[in-house]
């Protein structure tokens, strides 16, 4: 069975490195799992048919714009409006794929250990794919979000970076950055947010996990806030991802 990665800039992926180790584990020799870097998704149909897929993860930047290229959609993935796992079945050599989202499973249960009462509204940092799955499990759990954004805003329940004050921070004591910034190798930058208003009743969720302490998890928990990188939420979707592929 050949399954891979779909993404661009995948040097920081750790989905190959686990699930290589879970092939071991479970003594399946017969898997290849193989990380491909696409400038764009041109080439996409090719690369299925060339390596004879059987199932890929999608990471940033195609979980939208890979939609188009899917034959059908699980109805989460359909909601949600992201795809981050596609399953490849194979009739008279042609293949047939299906999209589904596993990164609001993986968020979902992650983070469920560590809601309280106070965590009623969350503002999402950003508002591409993963940021979508991010709200879907946020609804099923009963937290009302508003998205965060530095371009324009498209709905009412949008803020600009520029709109975040002592106030809307102490309305919304839960915070999930569902933007790039941190991510290794550009260790250095962070979301743009007042953290001088933080408290110890925050909760900071960041689904990057490389580095394991982001600079937003740094300044978030010097104002005693509690912080959860984004490793757990990635190893919970991988694991519902080898289900779906194996289904």
């Amino acid at each position: 069975m050949n399954l891979g990665l779909i993404g661009k800039s995948l040097s920081h992926s750790f989905s190959k490195s686990y699930l290589e180790e879970k092939f071991i584990k479970e003594n399946k020799s017969d898997f290849l799992y193989t990380n491909f870097d696409l400038e764009n998704l041109d080439t996409f149909p090719e690369l299925v048919l060339k390596h004879h897929l059987s199932g890929l993860n999608v990471t940033k930047p195609y979980k939208e714009s890979v939609i188009p290229f899917l034959n059908e959609l699980d109805v989460t993935a359909k909601e949600i409006g992201a795809v981050n796992c596609i399953k490849i079945s194979w009739e008279n050599d042609t293949p047939y794929l299906k999209g589904y989202n596993t990164d609001y499973y993986g968020f979902a249960q992650s983070i469920k250990p560590f809601l309280e009462p106070i965590h009623q509204k969350a503002l999402i940092l950003g508002t591409g794919g993963a940021s979508k799955a991010i709200a879907y499990a946020l609804k099923n759990v009963g937290v009302d979000f508003y998205y965060v954004t530095s371009g324009e805003k498209k709905a009412a329940n949008y803020f600009h970076y520029s709109e975040l004050n002592e106030y809307v921070l102490n309305a919304f004591k839960l915070i999930v950055n569902c933007t790039p910034l941190g991510m290794y190798p550009k260790t250095e930058v962070c979301p743009d947010i007042p953290f001088q208003y933080l408290t110890a009743e925050h909760l900071l969720y960041d689904l990057i996990y490389n580095p394991e302490e982001t600079l937003f998890l740094q300044k978030g928990k010097a104002q005693g806030a509690v912080t959860i990188n984004g490793l757990n939420m990635l190893k919970l979707q991988a694991d519902k991802a080898w289900e779906i592929w194996h289904s």
